[in-house]
């Protein structure tokens, strides 16, 4: 991108739906943009999911930035880690490799999005991804498909104690994200598999959904968490309401009831979907701003989405907190689309701060094969009719109509049959996070030591050809 001298340059961080949406609505804007991300794609997030359990490819969640921007002259896209940010000098600082650059700006779009929250608990993300980024679906494939086959193993040795390990999955959290995962193991176990083993019924898969609220889908009118509860009944769900995980390692969980007595689920495969946290960079600008973030770690905002003393700053999506807005999708791009509609105005002349009207769409989530639960202002819908409606609204906001066109393909090949196209799974989807873990920073700074132009070399061994530490899981 070449930068003209003297055009205003918008700083956007993050390249989810607000990042993306805000790059989309400078597009004519006179403007020089530069787009700092952590990861090269866009990630259409509430389908990971599906990525997790082998119906969708991560390509057609997850185009390629730069793909979707290409012919958008005023956008430069960046890789990069955002270490700092320094409000009153309208810098940024971030690295690649090791490769520290700064960015000025006079604009800035915080769009950074959240990540898993395990609400102090760390450590159980060892045994119990999340669901917040490709890896996290891929390995979570891995996992998911591999206890089976390890299910397969332990019956023809006899090992009961390890085949019911094997066989039980939990899922901890009951939003959306839970419930749909929750739907497409019963899937993927009564009907994808159903006959591709021979020492193991798929179909005993033993289905667990954790939450320590007393409702499933607690964003949505109590009628549709009363129909998503007996739905999940219907499939063999086993749902444990006001169950809050205290311990959690590579064999099982612990938890405890409302009543305050404590069990154990013993299961080979957790997948955590309980909660989220912004990113720190709300944090780092809030001190600065003399504001507070909430228990969540997100920026309370002006009424505009901008910050106070700051009204060049937006923060939108998932890191921003205002009249108790869901980390929703549209909450993220509209607010993107307001943000550069000030800015916008702003090169005009016209600096008339508006408040930020949230225009509500709805809630929507899948429960199985033609079942869903949606809701549109005072409209409830269940049933095939909320499914058709669920799939219309997601395959809209795919970005790209290849994606849209592969996806629609996944989709009738897995619904109106039974196979999944994306069953393919590695070691390396299993463990390469664990590696990462036990060797700390090692292996990422020994191989941007070695890729990063310009980074102080030294007498630094191969990475590639240096065994990791323990792995667990």
């Amino acid at each position: 991108m070449d930068t003209t001298p003297g055009r205003p340059r918008v700083v956007i961080v993050g390249s989810g739906f607000g990042g993306l949406f805000a790059a989309q609505a400078l597009e004519r804007a006179e403007v020089d943009i530069t787009m700092l991300a952590r990861t090269t794609h866009h990630l259409f997030q509430p389908l990971l999911y599906q990525v997790a359990t082998g119906i969708l490819s991560p390509g057609a969640i997850a185009p390629a930035t730069r793909e979707v921007l290409a012919k958008q002259d005023n956008v430069e896209v960046v890789l990069g880690d955002v270490t700092a940010i320094d409000v009153e000098s309208r810098r940024i600082t971030a690295t690649t490799l090791g490769i520290e650059l700064d960015y000025d700006y006079d604009y800035l779009v915080l769009a950074a999005g959240a990540e898993q929250s395990y609400f102090g608990n760390d450590d159980f993300a060892r045994n119990a991804p999340g669901m917040k980024s490709i890896d996290d679906a891929l390995e979570l494939r891995g996992r998911i498909y591999g206890a089976f086959e390890l299910a397969e193993v332990a019956a023809a040795r006899g090992n009961q104690e390890a085949l019911d390990r094997l066989m039980t999955f939990v899922v901890v959290g009951a939003g959306p994200t839970g419930v749909e995962m929750v739907g497409q193991l019963v899937e993927l176990a009564h009907r994808t598999l159903r006959r591709d083993f021979r020492h193991i019924d798929p179909r005993d898969a033993r289905i667990v959904l954790l939450d320590a609220a007393d409702a499933v889908l607690g964003t949505f009118h109590p009628e549709l968490q009363a129909s998503t509860r007996a739905e999940l009944g219907e499939l063999g769900v086993d749902v444990r309401l006001g169950a809050k995980v205290v311990d959690l390692d590579s064999s099982g969980l612990d938890y405890v009831d409302a009543a305050g007595a404590e069990h154990r689920i013993e299961a080979a495969t957790k997948v955590w979907a309980a909660g989220v946290s912004a990113s720190p960079l709300g944090r780092m600008v809030a001190e600065q701003c003399g504001v507070e973030v909430d228990r969540a770690g997100r920026v309370p905002v002006q009424s505009d989405l901008s910050l106070p003393g700051h009204p060049e700053i937006f923060v939108v999506g998932d890191m921003m907190a205002l009249d108790d807005l869901p980390g929703v999708a549209q909450v993220a791009i509209q607010g993107a689309r307001h943000a550069a509609d000030h800015i916008r105005r702003a090169l005009r002349g016209d600096h008339e701060r508006r408040d930020f009207v949230y225009n509500d769409k709805g809630n929507m989530a899948t429960i199985s094969r033609f079942r869903a639960v949606a809701e549109v202002g005072a409209l409830r819908v269940t049933g095939f009719t909320a499914w058709v409606m669920w799939l219309v609204v997601h395959l809209f906001y795919i970005i790209g109509f290849k994606s849209q066109v592969t996806t629609l393909i996944h989709w009738a090949v897995t619904w109106l049959g039974s196979e999944r196209g994306e069953r393919t799974i590695t070691e390396q989807q299993v463990f390469g996070r664990l590696a990462m873990l036990a060797s700390g920073r090692e292996i990422r700074d020994k191989a941007a030591r070695k890729i990063g132009p310009g980074v102080p070399d030294g007498d630094i061994p191969d990475a590639a050809t240096e065994q990791p530490g323990p792995q667990g899981g």
